[in-house]
């Protein structure tokens, strides 16, 4: 008990930086699983936009 009054503060610290980086990985799956970009510009001028959002193969607009 000594031991925990002496080190409170430190706990609530680390407490408090776990609940943000949860609620922050939270916020990112949550984005990526409505399809939302993570980096939050536009992607005409990205370099990395084809690997990025890969475009699907329409096959009705072939032939």
């Amino acid at each position: 008990m000594i031991w925990l009054k002496a080190n409170l503060a430190t706990i609530i610290v680390a407490i408090i930086i776990v609940l943000v980086i949860s609620l922050i990985i939270f916020h990112l799956i949550r984005q990526k699983k409505q399809g939302k970009s993570s980096c939050g510009c536009g992607c005409s001028n990205c370099p990395m936009s084809g690997s990025c959002h890969t475009q699907k193969n329409d096959d009705s607009k072939k032939g």
